[in-house]
């Protein structure tokens, strides 16, 4: 059964959150205020929070700086997840993942499709790994971020989550930098 295991502690994971708009500012920032508030409740730590614009490059640029950054564990992005010309975010991001996390997007758009029906299609929500780091990509609307963060994350980035949960395999994300190559192996 799914739930929390009390027998195990809690472990604070420090996350980043970027806001993807043209026209957002710290002040009016709702979706990035949501997921900035939901990580400290939890008792995670908001290591960073930016806003940038729809660029592939500016995002791009930013999400390395984060993935490079040993104080971030996770990037939660918001924006830009649409099919508009300026939506750019899986675009700038998912070139960088090693690892890209199929089922990210295939169970936020059924916690969606329970919430707004049909116009769930709209999304091009997105995740994986790059660097050791977890990189989730969400739609700007303040609703969807609560319900990626309410029905996914919350769970996801918790260790006392059980059957699994991403915290407890972090110390293997990156296994594939640090080994060498196989005895035997071709050089």
């Amino acid at each position: 059964m799914a739930g929390i295991d009390e027998s195990r502690a809690f472990v604070a994971l420090r996350i980043a959150v970027l806001t993807v708009s043209d026209t957002r500012a710290l002040a009016d920032d709702k979706s990035g205020s949501i997921l900035a508030e939901r990580i400290a409740q939890a008792g995670h730590v908001l290591a960073d929070r930016a806003i940038v614009q729809d660029d592939v490059e500016t995002i791009r640029a930013k999400a390395r700086q984060w993935i490079a950054d040993s104080g971030v564990d996770v990037v939660i992005t918001t924006g830009g997840t649409g099919f508009t010309g300026r939506d750019v975010t899986p675009e700038a991001i998912e070139p960088l993942f090693e690892k890209r996390m199929e089922g990210f997007s295939t169970l936020f758009l059924m916690v969606s499709h329970q919430k707004i029906g049909t116009s769930a299609i709209q999304t091009r929500a997105t995740a994986g790994v790059a660097g050791a780091t977890y990189i989730f990509c969400l739609p700007g609307s303040p609703g969807a971020c609560k319900d990626a963060w309410d029905a996914i994350l919350v769970h996801q980035l918790d260790y006392r989550y059980r059957p699994c949960n991403f915290v407890e395999i972090m110390p293997r994300l990156d296994e594939h930098l640090r080994r060498g190559k196989a005895k035997g192996g071709a050089a």
